[in-house]
């Protein structure tokens, strides 16, 4: 049984109860920290983002983002987020770095290390192996003259901002602004290389959005699974042939075998006579049906399905059959 309270409307008119006021300073207190990033990028930060930007992508190696704390949570995102969109990249931990990781990175790579302070301690190693081997180092930093900042090839000076905890201790602010730089960074770096959504369902096969990036080939039902028959075939026999292969359509092709019709369930009921089995196809088909190509990708099929309101597709190459996609395959891949 629901509980009252989530059976009773919000009252909005009432005061904000004490925890929705302070959550609502948190918003506003990050908000306004985004917004000096925002601003940031359009003044001071900017030739140091386009040099970021510029190192990464001349780089013939990995980003490998490092951090410790806080930082290092949020560049473990942003390391995933660089892979996910093209921009290969892993996390290496600034404290484990000292105890032997140091190997996993080449001077082919580029480092970008987070540092709200930028004097993090366990990155010294880091940084000392950075200078050593030339290893060119992005440095995301509150403090441009910290001993991160002063050792970086690049400096992303983060605009100083209050954290929202009351305290002014507790990372929520800056972690906030971090991940939104490194955001920046990655869409920037994808939108740079013409990263595209077949790039992106490459790297992402599994889940709800390897569903989504699915192509209507890896659904389709292919060679004699498609219901098809040629022109001048009686209605009998494409009745049985729509039965038989369970689409309730079945596509009518010509003597060159490209798709000159389609009959549905809906074009019998609209064709509904005595003399209906006897009939051709030719007379009860839809004409220049709607057809799609197996390089769509599946969500974009089941966008077309919903809005035309059937539930089967014919695939075609050119105007040639080449399979067949039920609204039933792309929901149980999970594209929905």
């Amino acid at each position: 049984m629901a509980s009252p309270i989530s059976q009773t409307a919000p009252d909005h008119a009432a005061p904000l109860s004490p925890a929705v006021d302070s959550a609502l300073r948190t918003l506003a207190s990050e908000a306004d920290g985004v917004a000096a990033l925002a601003t940031a990028l359009r003044t001071t930060l900017r030739p140091a983002f386009d040099d970021a930007i510029a190192l990464i992508q001349s780089a013939k190696g990995r980003v490998i983002v490092t951090g410790l704390g806080k930082s290092g949570h949020i560049g473990r995102k942003i390391a995933a987020t660089f892979a996910s969109t093209g921009t290969p990249s892993f996390f290496v931990h600034a404290a484990e770095a000292s105890h032997g990781d140091l190997g996993m990175i080449t001077a082919d790579d580029v480092i970008m290390a987070l540092s709200w302070s930028g004097e993090t301690a366990e990155l010294r190693n880091l940084i000392t192996y950075s200078r050593r081997f030339r290893i060119r180092l992005i440095a995301l930093t509150s403090d441009p003259a910290s001993t991160l900042g002063k050792a970086a090839d690049v400096v992303l000076a983060l605009p100083k901002a209050p954290e929202a905890c009351p305290n002014n201790l507790a990372p929520t602010t800056s972690s906030l602004m971090q991940l939104a730089l490194g955001d920046a960074i990655a869409i920037a770096l994808l939108e740079g290389r013409g990263f595209t959504a077949v790039d992106f369902s490459v790297l992402h096969p599994s889940g709800k959005l390897g569903a989504m990036l699915k192509f209507v080939r890896d659904l389709m039902h292919e060679s004699a699974a498609i219901p098809v028959k040629p022109l001048g075939t009686p209605m009998s026999d494409a009745l049985v042939e729509m039965t038989s292969k369970g689409f309730g359509c079945v596509a009518i092709i010509d003597g060159r075998g490209e798709i000159a019709g389609i009959v549905t369930d809906g074009d019998l009921r609209r064709h509904m006579r005595p003399d209906l089995m006897t009939a051709r196809v030719d007379d009860v088909m839809t004409r220049n049906p709607k057809t799609i190509s197996p390089d769509l990708l599946a969500s974009e099929a089941l966008e077309i399905l919903n809005s035309s309101k059937i539930t089967a597709l014919i695939v075609t190459r050119g105007k040639t059959p080449v399979g067949i996609v039920h609204l039933h395959d792309i929901l149980r891949a999970g594209v929905a």
